[in-house]
């Protein structure tokens, strides 16, 4: 076996899409696959820095890409993201993994890029233990957000190049004998948690390297991104603290400025001054409606829908609205934002074709009408396939289509006159061509759903579509009775799990847990309960999103069924009558959490089940291989007997709750969410059907 490790060449694309195609586990799924040339439009919407291929025989078995942007963020001055990291599993447990990252390193220090950031999904314990060992810290979110993923970002480029001016001959050599980050950095834990340190108010992080009989130690300003200081000590112990050389790049911090607002007909934009990324609020939603991402100057630094760099924008008022201004160098990006009658107008008149805009959708629950007219529950997986790991291989929208978004107190529409592609059913990348005038122009309408009207009959071409077969109107409530007649109940709730391990209703298994063992779920390494609570990032942030329920809590036990986490200040109990005919009662406090609380469940169904959902005053019945992730006021999942278990919010429950269903390769998991700092109760009912009342 001879690995050949190179940049990738004109022609490895299709190589690379087959490689991925074959494996699940790849870095960059979309349903269906992708092409090599999604794949090649990929490398080069990203602003690749590099691309490194490892080849055995002229057989593509590994990539790792370095990116300034991957869709989602966008890197700051110095920084880089690695991506598309994969090997093929016949080639892991060799040297190839650890050759493909230090290589990539080698290129950032020459390159000046001197920080690395990625992201891994912590349930991969190989390639999560992988990354610490190689020097890569926590400075932000420690458990996964909505995508699944931790970020960690490596320092160890830019404490070599920092110190490197002030080390002695033989430090140098011992470093140019460099192979491999693995032996270097002092070994962290694989735990979820941050590795942050503030030290006179200033956040850093710790590195200690070892260059042969030399140690180095340094620590990092993460928000600067330099070096604060550092110290070499040679064999005799003896140690001197080191000159540093400012890396070649500025880091502009955020200022976090008052957002600009503006608005009428109970909707508010706010314009944020750091990075010009525009919300709309509504009233009677929980969370932004709608979300634009500021389209740069610099059309290889557009923002990402999750994150976007700080910038040096002015803003000013103007009737209705906001006018927005980037210079970067002689070029100009001017956008005029204003609201008026429901109508959201961004007109953007530049030197230079700027960056993309991604849009995001804010309707959790509704219809979205697809551009032939066809109703869709809007969600992962449903109607688009969810190409946000590789945005080129999204669905471009024929031009004079319209799109549109059918939710409970609000309809969103969308008229296509520019280049639109859907990443997904409520993420959308949109184009800037500008007009005989050399103004481009977007159109985003809001219109509030009459009592008693579908939000349909007011936005959008699509309005009339008919419902697809098996979807029927008006919310319903199944029947309230148990898989058998005088079954009894059994529930089982353990301190040392955080929640129920056991949950019968005569012979039905209601839960899935494998406690006292702890697995894999999803994104979640620490699986063990059936049901727990723990608190997440908001549902609607965009940063993260909503978590997969790794729960860092200690609980005590209250009572036999109640639970009580000190720390946090959570309590939940559950009420249990015997009679299975009535539903059991989960009441969750929180009073001083800043997070919402979600009370999980993994419901034990068959690999593939069914759900009946109710969504803004809809019912819809789907398989639960036919979407990966979607929300809904009430739930009802089929079990493995054929029984079915409800699952809604108690009866004078705050009107935000609501509940998310994801489809995992572990199964299905159940979310059920309330804001925070609101106490909230769920209704669990075990019934013989999804029939109406």
């Amino acid at each position: 076996m001879s690995i050949t490790i190179r940049p990738y060449q004109e022609g490895d694309a299709h190589d690379i899409a087959a490689l991925y195609n074959r494996h699940r586990d790849n870095p960059n799924p979309v349903a269906g696959g992708i092409t090599g040339d999604e794949l090649e439009r990929e490398l080069a919407e990203r602003d690749t820095g590099t691309f490194l291929v490892a080849v055995d025989g002229g057989r593509v078995v590994g990539t790792f890409g370095l990116f300034h942007n991957t869709g989602r963020r966008s890197a700051r001055a110095g920084e880089l993201i690695a991506d598309m990291f994969f090997v093929a599993p016949a080639y892991r447990n060799g040297v190839i993994t650890g050759r493909l990252f230090t290589e990539a390193v080698e290129w950032m220090v020459q390159s000046g890029c001197l920080v690395l950031r990625l992201t891994v999904n912590p349930a991969n314990s190989v390639a999560f233990k992988l990354y610490r060992r190689v020097g890569c810290v926590s400075v932000g979110q420690t458990v996964p957000g909505e995508d699944g993923n931790v970020e960690l970002h490596n320092y160890i480029p830019l404490v070599l190049r920092s110190v490197f001016a002030d080390l002695g001959p033989q430090v140098r050599s011992a470093l140019g004998g460099l192979n491999s980050f693995g032996t270097v950095t002092e070994a962290r834990d694989d735990e979820l948690r941050s590795d942050v340190r503030l030290v006179d108010g200033v956040r850093t992080v710790d590195y200690h390297l070892a260059l042969g009989e030399f140690r180095i130690t340094a620590s990092v300003d993460v928000d600067r991104g330099v070096v604060r200081e550092a110290e070499v000590t040679g064999p005799d112990g003896t140690g001197r603290a080191l000159r540093l050389t400012e890396p070649p790049y500025h880091v502009r911090a955020p200022r976090r400025p008052e957002p600009h607002r503006f608005g009428s007909g109970g909707l508010t934009c706010e314009v944020d001054g750091d990075d010009g990324t525009l919300s709309v609020l509504a009233e009677g939603h929980h969370g932004p409606l709608f979300v634009s991402t500021w389209p740069s100057c610099r059309a290889d630094r557009p923002a990402g829908w999750r994150e976007g760099e700080p910038r040096d924008l002015d803003v000013v008022p103007v009737d209705n609205g906001v006018r927005i201004t980037e210079r970067c160098g002689d070029d100009e990006v001017v956008g005029t934002v204003t609201l008026t009658e429901g109508t959201l107008r961004q007109d953007f008149a530049f030197t230079r074709r700027p960056g993309r805009i991604f849009q995001t959708v804010g309707l959790r629950q509704g219809a979205f009408v697809d551009p032939d007219g066809e109703r869709h529950p809007i969600g992962l997986g449903l109607g688009v396939r969810d190409a946000s790991e590789a945005v080129a291989a999204s669905q471009a929208v024929p031009a004079g289509a319209e799109l549109a978004w059918q939710g409970t107190s609000w309809g969103i529409g969308l008229p296509v006159r520019e280049p639109v592609r859907l990443i997904h059913s409520a993420l959308l990348e949109r184009g800037l061509a500008a007009g005989p005038d050399g103004v481009a122009r977007l159109r985003t309408d809001f219109r509030p759903a009459d009592a008693g009207t579908d939000a349909a009959t007011h936005v959008g071409t699509g309005a009339g579509a008919a419902p697809r077969a098996g979807v029927a109107t008006g919310a319903v409530r199944p029947v309230r009775s148990g898989p058998t007649s005088g079954a009894v109940r059994r529930l089982e709730l353990t301190a040392s799990a955080a929640g129920v391990t056991s949950w019968k209703e005569g012979a039905t298994k209601v839960l899935r847990s494998p406690y006292p063992r702890t697995r894999v779920f999803g994104y979640n390494p620490r699986w063990s309960a059936g049901m727990w609570v723990t608190a997440e990032n908001s549902r609607f942030g965009r940063a993260s999103g909503l978590g997969w329920g790794v729960r860092p809590a200690a609980w005590e036990e209250k009572h036999p069924l109640g639970l009580y986490a000190p720390r946090e200040r959570i309590g939940w109990e559950l009420t249990a009558p015997e009679d299975t005919a009535e539903p059991v009662r989960a009441d969750i406090q929180a009073p001083d959490s800043e997070e919402e609380i979600v009370l999980w469940l993994t419901p034990n169904t068959p690999r593939e089940t069914t759900v009946v959902l109710d969504s803004a005053d809809a019912r819809w019945e789907l398989g639960s291989a036919g979407f990966r992730q979607i929300w809904a006021t009430a739930a009802t999942v089929r079990l493995a007997d054929g029984s079915w278990l409800d699952c809604r919010p108690a009866e004078g429950a705050c009107p935000q709750a609501e509940i998310v269903l994801r489809t995992t390769p572990s199964g299905l998991l159940i979310g059920c969410v309330s804001p925070a700092r609101r106490p909230t109760a769920w209704q669990l009912a075990v019934h013989s059907g999804p029939t109406r009342s």
